[in-house]
């Protein structure tokens, strides 16, 4: 699943080539979509383009609608220059917006919607979300205090919990917890009160130093070269088995959580994990 840093730059691009433009075509396989007259964008203009978290919104004037997006495991969207060959099948696109120059794409994200401001401000995934990890500002100690009220979840549930910290994902909530030798299963309520403050400012680092001028790729480590494979930009994401940067003791992972996300840690400098593994 894209995480907050992968949809901040995907409305960064998005934003460059749609932003105050004028709508000249929309074209949509989502039902929801179409009973909402998608044909009444055209003629208007792509007011903005905004991320929160892992969602993405386009609003359009002078309707004031939004066009919902959320990628889940599967969706993505592509900009092209008018006539550019598409990168994936037209089957798999959800919704398609053309300005001047430019043609915009949502292949296969499971979350497509238009809605008015009102829905926007009453959804309830988006308006459930807490602070934005990559907002101009971020209120940590909101953070913290969502963060707090979940005592008796593991702290590696309750970072990917969107209504703690939007933009957290499955790659950054085991890096953190590596980067301050917190076992994943832990119950929040006994990681001590700093360690919660430094989790939570190290998740809101690492994703702005990613989206940061000059940065394209995904980074927790600070000795990976420009270009490098994502395991050397990674200290245990993805690295079951491999010796642990730290201690050289080998790397677990295992399932977590009601979705059963892949955890990957450091059984020697963080903890022993889930018991039985």
């Amino acid at each position: 699943m894209p995480e907050g840093d992968t949809i901040y730059r995907a409305a960064r691009t998005l934003r460059k080539a749609l932003e105050g433009r004028e709508i000249l075509a929309v074209a949509t396989s989502v039902p929801q979509v179409r009973a909402m007259g998608p044909q009444r964008l055209v003629g208007q203009t792509v007011a903005a383009v905004e991320a929160r978290g892992k969602h993405l919104l386009h609003w359009f004037a002078p309707s004031d609608l939004a066009l919902h997006t959320h990628m889940m495991m599967s969706g993505s969207w592509h900009t092209y220059r008018t006539g550019e060959r598409w990168r994936k099948p037209e089957r798999w696109a959800r919704f398609v917006l053309e300005v001047p120059e430019w043609t915009a794409v949502c292949f296969s994200a499971p979350v497509c919607e238009l809605l008015s401001r009102s829905q926007v401000a009453g959804h309830r995934s988006l308006s459930g979300l807490g602070p934005d990890a990559l907002g101009e500002t971020t209120d940590l100690a909101e953070a913290r205090r969502r963060l707090d009220a979940r005592g008796d979840v593991t702290i590696g549930e309750a970072l990917l919990d969107q209504r703690v910290l939007a933009g957290v994902g499955n790659v950054y909530k085991c890096e953190v917890l590596f980067l301050h030798a917190v076992d994943p299963w832990t119950p929040v309520r006994d990681v001590p009160l700093e360690t919660r403050d430094g989790l939570l400012a190290t998740a809101e680092r690492l994703l702005k130093a990613n989206v940061a001028p000059g940065s394209s790729l995904r980074r927790t480590t600070t000795a990976a070269p420009a270009g490098a494979r994502d395991a050397a930009r990674l200290h245990v994401y993805g690295r079951s088995g491999r010796p642990c940067p730290r201690c050289r003791a080998p790397l677990r992972m295992a399932r977590q959580g009601e979705h059963a996300r892949q955890t990957y840690w450091c059984p020697s400098c963080q903890g022993p994990g889930p018991a039985g593994t």
